[in-house]
């Protein structure tokens, strides 16, 4: 990227007016025009007018940008930071991992920047923990580049693209140019601006957001160079009190559990936001049977949990021609554990069910519209607080009209 050498301060700058007005732009009103007629389509349709004929929408905190905006603008960037505040999102994610000399940087994943970024195209490849190797003989395109195995000096030299890999590739340049065709590259041509973790501290600050870290799983063995999981933990932690940011404006995150009650027991300011991340449906959880919630909705209480964050299809069913709340959902309600979801705006088109994050309503989500009655119901029947979205600009939409804050 040409500006790879400004300092982010300066690019800064132009983010400090975007205040709290939100420009929600065509895709949400181009969502509610595909709708079937019903009393939400009149209510959505009331409010898109309003919008039209000078209405400003605002953030929102039920509007969280998951991972920036990603849908369009490559992951954990600048850029992509940029555009999911002005489109209202009152909260943004930046998924934390570390680098060699362990500073916490804005990653998905600690061994993601094959795909994430133009590591590959540089002499940094060469630190790659395996190589790029082409497809052929049966196997697919591959590489594996982490955080860990450079300094943050360098992995600030790096440019952001869209996550993707074209696993037939025979070349880098084939490998890299794997963008889905329901994402775009037009905003990606001149690469994403990387950050480190206190870089989006500074950048939320100024865009007007509040934060949400999610410590991301190593793909290296724990501890790290005397570095062990609860100094992770911690250092996270660490970064929002430097900068003297108020715990009240901080939901961290973390799938793991035994992080979440870290943060419980030594940051409790902090620790009575932190956010479980549900993944225990790959380890058996079944949504609509509570006695595979292990631990159970009030043990989890019990804890000091009082935030869960399950994928979409977790908290929903179907009955009949609706969709309701599962057993999860009301379990989680009845054990007074607020609920957020993820994440909306990353199926690519919903004509054949949805994908993964619709699997158990899949049935009904004929058309990419729908997921506007699943954020229906996800607000107003489960009542979950916040939803994670690749376009943030449909659920500040969405908030704005029916008044969440």
């Amino acid at each position: 990227m040409p500006a790879r050498q400004i300092l982010l301060s300066a690019l800064f700058v132009s983010s400090i007016s975007i205040a709290n007005a939100a420009n929600l732009g065509p895709r949400p009103f181009a969502l509610v025009d595909q709708m079937e007629d019903s009393p939400l389509k009149e209510k959505l349709l009331s409010c898109a007018k309003e919008f039209r004929t000078g209405k400003a929408p605002i953030k929102s905190l039920f509007s969280i940008g998951h991972r920036g905006a990603p849908l369009q603008f490559p992951e954990h960037s600048l850029e992509g930071y940029k555009a999911a505040a002005r489109m209202g999102a009152g909260i943004i994610e930046c998924d934390v991992t570390f680098t060699k000399d362990k500073e916490l940087v804005c990653r998905h994943s600690q061994n993601d920047l094959a795909t994430t970024t133009n590591i590959l195209e540089t002499d940094l490849a060469a630190t790659c923990a395996k190589p790029f190797s082409p497809a052929g003989n049966g196997e697919k395109a591959s590489a594996e580049c982490r955080t860990s195995d450079i300094l943050l000096s360098e992995f600030k030299h790096l440019t952001g693209k869209m996550d993707a890999a074209n696993k037939n590739a025979r070349t880098v340049e084939e490998f890299l140019n794997g963008t889905a065709k329901w994402r775009t590259d037009l905003y990606a041509s001149q690469g994403g601006t990387l950050l480190s973790h206190k870089d989006t501290l500074a950048l939320f600050k100024e865009l007007g957001v509040k934060f949400t870290p999610e410590l991301k799983t190593p793909a290296v063995s724990m501890p790290f160079d005397d570095m062990s999981q609860e100094d992770y933990a911690q250092k996270l932690v660490d970064e929002y009190i430097d900068a003297e940011i108020p715990p009240s404006d901080v939901w961290l995150q973390s799938f793991n559990l035994a992080d979440i009650q870290y943060w419980i027991e030594n940051e409790p300011d902090f620790g009575k936001q932190a956010v479980f991340l549900d993944g225990r449906a790959r380890d058996g959880l079944n949504p609509d049977n509570p006695e595979s919630f292990k631990p159970s909705m009030a043990e989890l209480k019990e804890m000091g949990v009082n935030y869960i964050a399950p994928p979409i299809w977790m908290l929903l069913k179907t009955q009949g021609e609706s969709i309701v709340p599962s057993a999860y959902a009301k379990a989680a309600k009845e054990a007074d554990i607020n609920i957020i979801t993820w994440s909306l705006e990353r199926s690519g088109s919903l004509n054949n069910g949805g994908g993964w994050y619709y699997q158990t309503v899949k049935k009904l989500i004929k058309k990419d519209s729908d997921m506007l009655k699943v954020l229906h119901v996800l607000a107003q029947d489960v009542g979950v607080k916040g939803v994670f979205s690749d376009w943030p600009a449909t659920t500040s939409f969405y908030a704005n009209c029916m008044g969440l804050e």
